[in-house]
């Protein structure tokens, strides 16, 4: 390490605007991208990681410089903060994109239960944060459990019988018409646990189901696991709260909001039927962390 000497120029913070881009710089770049592609790893825990996100804020040519390595790269960055670090998502036509199809055949399932792997991400979402104040607040936590998702869902599935049932809608369309009035009559018709005869949960049953979604949320630093009560219980984390609401404003969250099954009173979502829903209007921005 060099000392200190009282003759020394201070050391700049930041390169002069018109400064040529070195290829030191754009490696510092992309090692930026690069650490934003790993949403377990925190900031605070990486010294390195901590003085490039410094380097972001401070340094506007660097900043414009990593955000176009993540453009080239197909991503969009959400934030770049000390509690989120580089929190990026994939476009579409991103090498980085993961799509349902993909994410259906890693959980071993046939391509009928894409629906319902679609619909349990949509039900985490929505359950995690069901307002749109918890979606703008930086410091809230939504927390949820694997039996909450299946049993607001379940829920839902209800209501939403309720309505075909007064509106004269065919009760039992294809199972493959798209859409979430589609979806949860499939979810109605799936056993909750199923069973083995050692009591395992069956990975086909709904709560299979949404344990295959958070553990893949869990994978992607989107969720830490908080215990195993009901299934299994989660925490956002604040790179999920970022997907989210970046991806907000699907018609099948919203949907599934206007149904007001979720109240919320102290920062925990509940299962009981809502007073008033007239509020329960989704911002414009979440959905699903991958593409159809």
């Amino acid at each position: 390490m060099t000392e200190h000497v009282e003759w020394s120029e201070p050391e700049a913070t930041a390169a002069p605007a018109n400064a040529p881009v070195t290829p030191a710089d754009a490696a510092d770049a992309a090692r930026l991208v690069a650490f934003g592609l790993q949403p377990k790893l925190q900031p605070a825990r990486d010294q390195e990681y901590t003085e490039l996100l410094r380097r972001y804020r401070e340094d506007p040519p660097f900043a414009r410089l990593a955000d176009a390595v993540a453009a080239g790269l197909g991503l969009v960055v959400l934030e770049v903060s000390p509690r989120a670090g580089m929190a990026v998502t994939a476009a579409e036509d991103s090498v980085f994109a993961v799509r349902m199809g993909d994410y259906a055949r890693r959980a071993s399932t046939d391509s009928g239960d894409r629906f319902l792997h679609g619909l349990a991400h949509l039900a985490v979402a929505a359950l995690a944060f069901p307002r749109p104040e918890d979606l703008a607040d930086d410091g809230y936590i939504g927390r949820v459990s694997v039996n909450g998702v299946d049993a607001f869902v379940r829920q839902a599935c209800r209501r939403l019988e309720e309505r075909a049932e007064e509106t004269g809608e065919n009760t039992d369309p294809a199972t493959d018409a798209p859409g979430l009035e589609a979806a949860w009559r499939i979810w109605a018709r799936r056993s909750s646990t199923g069973a083995t005869k050692d009591a395992r949960r069956l990975a086909g049953s709904t709560t299979g189901i949404i344990a295959k979604a958070v553990a893949f949320l869990t994978d992607s630093g989107f969720l830490q696991r908080t215990g195993d009560d009901a299934g299994g219980t989660y925490r956002t984390t604040a790179r999920y709260q970022l997907q989210v609401r970046d991806m907000a404003g699907s018609a099948a969250m919203a949907e599934l909001l206007e149904l007001g099954i979720v109240p919320v009173t102290d920062g925990t979502a509940t299962l009981l039927p809502a007073e008033d829903t007239d509020d329960l209007e989704l911002v414009a921005g979440a959905g699903l962390p991958f593409h159809s």
